[in-house]
């Protein structure tokens, strides 16, 4: 393949082989069915930080995959395009670097260009056609004559020059046509001044014209969208690609475009990070200024030939910078010397690369002499001049393979060693390209030297020179760099040696040394085919100012040969020398191999140091030895050497951080034993593990007993011990250490069991079967287990039966409560249900008890004590049918106390049913007392609202709790009512006159009326302040 397309993370494109010619002739080729990718927005560009790193620079959008398409539109469809193209035929200021596009047409060469001055009646545009002017338009025919006759007559026989503007008759020429001529005609004048003039050789304008960056950029844009009447970005590259094969092939139609190529990246600055010094880069721009891939670092690689050049070559050691706009184009060429190439494409739109593989190189050469034969006999050396381009089909119909490929923004294109390649820009882009040349150059080098020197072509540089240079200093050679310098040294030095014999059979016996490379090249170049002398050249005393090399020894000059002497960099033994020294570089590896194999591949003693092994390392990075797998082998020998030396210092000095086992010491030792490295202390890590296989067998020996009778616990625990000490871990102590658990479960079991139930919970018994789990299994373990589930089983079914008993959900009858506490009893496990359950049974025989001291008292109980009494019932989980009675009792007597307080309370009274219904104690003393003490009770009356039964029977609190003094004051109460009711009543009747006992017994009914006013009062106030 001719071409590698090598890409960034943010495109990818491959090389596409054409189509064949015959389906499109006079079109550019297609590469088949395309659907271009989605254009990014502005959202994409903002998410993708490799899109963002693309800096843009000049008007608008500039590239093909950077192109911002409006949120609301998208490309235009294929029917949407322009179909046809209107031009000016308007004049246009020539730019920067131009050139006329033409199929197999080639450009006058560089020389000063006349700025012209556009019409000021129209603007003016960035293209220019010429286009032959019609003969029958008035406005030239009536004012031009024929410059032979005279005469202006016969208007359709007279012809216009189109280098001079004369005209002429056709029957007045010499000799006469009989018809108008087709396409452009000279006059016989400019015909001879054409031929007069020397020939000149075929080139590109440099325009007198500088743009910066951003106004290049403007004016690319403006051309671009007026020439296709579409934004830049809009214009698919297939258009673009067949509208300028169509101009390259058109005769009438010339468009002139503008390309900043070839600009000097160290005086202009490179695309990519560079330590130059002149500002501080930050940690992202550094790793980028040393990347491989940056061209101003790939060209100077220790794998790269070119390193070896001190000179800066501008091109090949020094990037170059390409800056181009719509149909600026690169012609056919080939790198030179033939080395390869390397181009990034920083920003803007693609740029569409033709590419012809190394093997078809000749054949593109003969296809394009054969069919421009008249450019190529005044300039052999056409192809090297980049000034040539033809269409590719017309190449592929001619058996030229051709392949393609569009190069996006952020992409790689590598050519390959005399890959002839082509292309143009499809709009306002900034690329970077530069040479290099790897170890397999140097072949074709060479050839391309011979090849140079039958076309008589100057050299960029010596290609013997570089050779050279490289064998002088092999040790600093790459291996590979060394085996193909040896290579090429020892062609050149063959070759030499032939020429050198040559010129001693033709009598030249003098020479003299000459240090070729502190001449100038052109002070050293064959007068013959331009090739640059380095080894040895052919000079003459009598004519000092020619030189040629020992290939043309014929064509110096006719003196005569003893005048003759040879100019010689080094001797042939010296040669022999150099090509020695790169051979033992080139062969030093395969001794170097030999050695490492034989310390490697060592099994009988005596072994080797380490240092030896350290030192065979070191040679190959001096050397620089290429990573092969003997040098890991080395590298992985040496280190595992040194980490088994540290392991044998912990193990000896017991400061490892983790122990061995003793598979893994014995696992160390005979990887030790196999290095190929001597390891001083494996006789102590030996010793160390012979005396972990010796208590290996004693703990064998108990673990055997073991099986038979329980081991006793101090014996194991003294093997333990032992065995902690060591250096390595047998797999018997973790048996041991087993056995010991096994017995101490065992024993915590029987001490559990054996408590009779003290201090044995369920809690208890689960963590011994928990235990028991992680302890080595056993007959005595698995018994021991057995006996636990069992009892754990049991004391759980008890513990369910109890939880159910002391819900609420269900009460049983005390007798079944009874015979479950009792049964459980009998669990030697202590069990919090069964003892929740026992209390709750005590607290119901204790009710029981305190119900019958009530009922069987002298008296009926308070409503109180009874309430209380049911309360506490219903909260005990056992059913009882005292209860059930007592609450009846309860109910009756709320139901009596309602009833009555319906009967004997007023609405709304402040007085209780005990005050209404006791006896009233005040009546004597209201009698006796009189209206001074009626007063001070009235008073008294204001100061409470309510009164307690206390205050009505004159009991204390305590006293209101026995029911026998609550019936004893109650009677008495009702004794002293019926007393002074007689009194009063004897007191009514000793009072005089009817009238005078009418006065005072409706003063004492007024009295109660006021009473009873004054009650009313006192109950609203008193209810009004508690609703507040």
């Amino acid at each position: 393949c001719v071409c590698v397309c090598v890409c960034s993370p943010v495109h990818c494109s491959l090389l596409v082989s054409m189509q064949d010619p015959d389906d499109s002739p006079p079109l550019p080729h297609s590469t088949g069915p395309h659907h271009p990718a989605p254009e990014p927005t502005e959202e994409d560009i903002e998410k993708n930080p490799e899109l963002k790193k693309l800096q843009i620079y000049g008007a608008g959008p500039k590239m093909m995959g950077l192109g911002l398409v409006p949120r609301d539109k998208g490309p235009r469809k294929k029917d949407e395009l322009p179909q046809t193209v209107i031009v000016r035929d308007t004049a246009v200021l020539v730019k920067e670097e131009e050139g006329e596009v033409g199929e197999g047409a080639a450009v006058p060469p560089p020389g000063p260009v006349k700025e012209e001055e556009p019409p000021q009646d129209e603007p003016c545009t960035k293209m220019t056609m010429r286009l032959r002017r019609n003969q029958s338009n008035t406005q030239f025919v009536d004012s031009f004559v024929c410059r032979m006759c005279g005469r202006g007559d016969e208007d359709e026989k007279l012809l216009l020059c189109d280098g001079c503007d004369d005209n002429y008759h056709t029957f007045c020429l010499l000799p006469p046509l009989a018809d108008a001529p087709k396409g452009n005609w000279r006059c016989p004048k400019c015909v001879a001044e054409e031929c007069k003039r020397p020939p000149e050789a075929f080139g590109f304008e440099q325009a007198t014209r500088e743009y910066t960056l951003q106004s290049f950029g403007e004016m690319a844009d403006t051309f671009k969208s007026d020439y296709f009447n579409m934004p830049v970005h809009m214009v698919p590259t297939e258009l673009v690609e067949r509208e300028f094969w169509r101009l390259v092939s058109s005769i009438e139609e010339d468009v002139t475009v503008e390309y900043g190529a070839d600009i000097h990246s160290k005086e202009f600055g490179s695309g990519f990070p560079v330590n130059n010094g002149k500002r501080q880069l930050t940690p992202e721009e550094e790793e980028y200024a040393r990347s491989g891939w940056n061209l101003n670092v790939m060209p100077v690689l220790e794998q790269s030939v070119l390193c070896h050049i001190n000179a800066d070559i501008s091109g090949m050691k020094v990037p170059w910078l390409y800056v181009g706009m719509v149909f600026s184009a690169f012609c056919w060429h080939i790198e030179d010397h033939w080395s390869y190439s390397i181009n990034y494409l920083h920003w803007g739109e693609p740029k569409t690369w033709y590419g012809v593989p190394s093997v078809a190189a000749e054949r593109l050469e003969e296809v394009m002499k054969r069919l421009t034969p008249e450019l190529f006999e005044s300039q052999p050396d056409l192809l090297h001049q980049l000034v040539t381009i033809m269409n590719p089909n017309i190449l592929m119909a001619h058996g030229v393979p051709v392949v393609r490929t569009n190069q996006c923004a952020g992409e790689f294109v590598i050519t390959f060693p005399r890959a002839y390649h082509s292309g143009f820009n499809q709009g306002y882009n900034f690329a970077e390209a530069v040479n290099f040349c790897t170890a397999d150059w140097l072949p074709a080098g060479r050839s391309c030297i011979e090849h140079y020197r039958r076309l008589r072509r100057y050299c960029v540089f010596s290609h013997e020179e570089l050779t050279c240079k490289m064998a002088a200093c092999p040790e600093k050679l790459d291996l590979n760099l060394a085996a193909a310098t040896h290579r090429e040294m020892f062609s050149i030095v063959q070759e030499e040696r032939k020429l050198r014999k040559s010129l001693l059979e033709r009598g030249i016996t003098e020479a003299e040394r000459e240090a070729f490379e502190l001449l100038p090249d052109d002070e050293r170049q064959c007068d013959k085919c331009k090739t640059t002398c380095f080894l040895s050249a052919l000079a003459c005393s009598q004519c000092p100012e020619r030189l040629v090399c020992l290939y043309h020894t014929q064509d110096l000059c006719a003196c005569p040969s003893d005048r003759h002497y040879l100019r010689y960099r080094y001797t042939l033994d010296e040669l022999l020398a150099m090509l020695h020294r790169l051979k033992v570089r080139a062969e030093s590896f395969d001794s170097w191999a030999n050695r490492v194999k034989e310390v490697l591949e060592q099994e009988q003693s005596p072994k080797r140091a380490l240092e030896e092994l350290q030192a065979l390392c070191d040679e190959a990075t001096e050397r620089k030895f290429p990573n092969n797998e003997l040098l890991h082998k080395l590298q992985t020998s040496i280190s595992d050497t040194e980490r088994c030396r540290s392991v044998c210092a912990e193990l000896l000095t017991h400061t490892h951080s983790r122990r061995m086992t003793l598979e893994e010491l014995q696992a160390f030792v005979d990887q030790v034993q196999n290095l190929p490295c001597v390891v001083s202390q494996l006789g102590q890590v030996k010793v160390l593990l012979e005396e972990v296989t010796q208590f290996q067998h004693r703990a064998q020996a108990v673990l055997k007993g073991a099986e038979l009778s329980p081991a006793q616990p101090e014996e194991l625990e003294a093997l333990l011990e032992q065995g902690a000490g060591l250096a390595a871990e047998a797999p018997e102590c973790a048996l041991l250490r087993g056995l010991q658990e096994q017995g101490r479960w065992l024993g915590e079991v029987r001490r559990t069991l054996g408590a009779g139930g003290r201090g044995v919970t369920l809690g208890v018994l689960r963590g011994l079967m928990e235990a028991g789990c992680n302890v080595p299994q056993s007959d005595a373990v698995e018994t021991a287990m057995a006996e636990l589930q069992e009892l754990l089983t049991i004391a759980e079914r008890w513990e369910e039966k109890a939880q159910i008993c002391l819900e609420d959900r269900q009460k049983h009858p005390l007798s079944t409560l009874e015979a479950i506490v009792s049964e459980a009893q009998l669990i030697p496990v202590q069990l919090p249900n069964i003892l929740a359950l026992q209390g709750s049974l005590a607290r119901a025989r204790a009710w029981v008890t305190d119900l019958e001291e009530i009922q069987n008292g002298e008296h009926y109980p308070c409503l109180d004590d009874l309430e209380g009494l049911v309360a506490v019932g219903r909260d005990l989980p056992v059913s009882m049918e005292e209860l059930r009675q007592l609450e009846l009792q309860v109910t009756s007597a709320h139901s009596w106390r309602d009833k009555a307080a319906k009967t004997f309370l007023k609405k709304n009274s402040t007085y209780g049913l005990l005050e209404v219904l006791c006896p009233c104690v005040e009546v004597a003393g209201k009698a006796a007392g009189g209206a001074r003490a009626d007063r001070g009770r009235r008073r008294e009356r204001e100061g409470r609202l309510y009164r307690s039964d206390t205050d009505s029977l004159g009991l204390s609190a305590q006293d209101l709790r026995d029911p026998g003094a609550i019936v004893s004051a109650f009677r008495e109460g009702e004794k002293r009512e019926k007393e002074a009711m007689r009194r009063l009543q004897e007191a009514n009747l000793a009072k005089p006159g009817p009238e005078e006992g009418r006065d005072r017994e409706e003063g004492w009914e007024r009295r109660l009326e006021q009473q009873q006013e004054e009650q009313q009062e006192e109950g609203e106030k008193g209810r009004r302040r508690q609703e507040d």
